[in-house]
C-alpha cells in the first residue's frame, strides 16, 4: 500500500514538472550553484594538485642536488630523499581532502591505528628497517670493509648494504646475509678502518733456552721482513710463564693489506731460525711407564 502511495507521489511530480515549465526553473536556481561550486571546487583541487606536484617535484630535486653535493651515501640519500618526497605528497593530499570539508584528523587517526597494526606485525622487518638507517647514517663499515660481528662470529668483506640487510662475502667465497637489526645492536670488529695493523705473534721456548738470544733470533726476523712497516717500532718481549714453556711475543705493523702475508710468512721464518739456533719448541709429550 505504501509503495503504490509513493508511486502515485512521484508521478504527481513528474506530471506537474512537465506541464509547469516553472518547475525546471525553480529546480535548476535550486541546484545549479551547488552544482557550479562544487565543479569549481574540483577545479580548484586539481589546479592545486597540479601545482603541488610541481613544487614537490622542484623541492626533491633540490635535496637531491644538496645530497649529492655533501657526498652523503647513495642509500642514506635516497632513503631521505624517498621519505622526504611521500611526506609531502601525504600533506598535499591532506590539505585537498580539507577543501572539501572532509575531517583529516579522523583520516590521521585511521592511519596511525593502521600503521600500529603494521608495526606490531612487522615488527622484526621495521627491527631491520631501522638498524639499516642507523648502519647508513652511522656508517660503523662501508662497502669494501672486512668487518668481523662479534656476536655471531660472523666475518667477511661487506658486498652490499640494503635498508634490511647487510651481505658479506667471507674469504672462502661464500655469501651471509646478516640482517641489519642484529648488526646494528651487536659489537663490530671493523679491520678495514686504519691503513694499518699490528700484526701480534706468540711462540713459546723451552725454559733451558738462553732468553737473550731468542730476542735476538726473533728480531733479525722481524727486521728481515720486506713487507714490514719501516719506522714502526718493533717489540720482542717475555708474555708468559706457562706451565711447561716460555711464551714470547712479537709485534710489528704492516699495512692493511699486507697484514695475512706478513703474518703467515714471519711465523714460517720464526719457527725456520729457532730450529736453526737449536732453540726448542716445546709441545706436549707423554711418558708411559710400563709395570710387568
Amino acid at each position: 500500500m505504501y509503495n503504490i502511495v509513493c508511486l502515485a507521489t512521484a508521478s504527481t511530480e513528474v506530471e506537474e514538472f512537465v506541464q509547469n515549465p516553472g518547475v525546471v526553473k525553480t529546480y535548476l536556481d535550486k541546484y545549479t550553484p551547488a552544482v557550479i561550486g562544487f565543479l569549481v571546487q574540483i577545479i580548484v583541487a586539481i589546479i592545486v594538485l597540479l601545482v603541488g606536484i610541481k613544487i614537490i617535484k622542484s623541492v626533491v630535486k633540490v635535496i637531491k642536488k644538496g645530497f649529492d653535493r655533501s657526498h652523503i651515501d647513495d642509500g642514506v640519500g635516497t632513503f631521505l630523499t624517498s621519505l622526504i618526497k611521500y611526506a609531502l605528497y601525504f600533506i598535499l593530499v591532506m590539505a585537498i581532502l580539507s577543501s572539501f570539508g572532509i575531517a583529516t584528523g579522523s583520516v590521521v587517526a585511521v592511519l596511525g591505528s593502521a600503521g600500529l597494526t603494521i608495526g606490531m606485525a612487522l615488527q622484526g622487518s621495521l627491527s631491520n628497517f631501522a638498524g639499516g638507517v642507523l648502519i647508513l647514517l652511522l656508517k660503523p663499515f662501508v662497502l669494501g670493509d672486512y668487518i668481523i660481528d662479534n656476536t655471531t662470529g660472523e666475518e667477511g668483506t661487506v658486498s652490499n648494504i640494503s635498508i634490511f640487510y647487510t651481505r658479506l662475502k667471507t674469504i672462502d667465497n661464500k655469501v651471509v646475509l646478516i640482517p641489519n637489526g642484529k648488526l646494528s645492536d651487536s659489537c663490530i670488529t671493523n679491520v678495514s678502518m686504519m691503513e694499518k695493523r699490528r700484526i701480534d705473534i706468540y711462540v713459546t721456548v723451552s725454559y733451558s733456552a738462553d732468553l737473550q738470544k731468542t730476542k735476538n733470533v726473533l728480531n733479525n726476523v722481524a727486521i728481515s721482513q720486506v713487507l714490514r712497516l719501516e719506522g714502526e717500532p718493533i717489540d720482542i718481549f717475555v708474555s708468559e710463564l706457562k706451565d711447561s714453556a716460555v711464551e714470547m711475543g712479537i709485534r710489528v705493523w704492516a699495512k692493511n693489506e699486507d697484514y695475512w702475508t706478513l703474518k703467515w710468512k714471519m711465523t714460517e721464518d720464526i719457527k725456520n731460525a729457532l730450529d736453526a739456533n737449536h732453540i726448542e719448541i716445546p709441545f706436549p709429550q707423554l711418558d708411559v711407564n710400563l709395570k710387568k
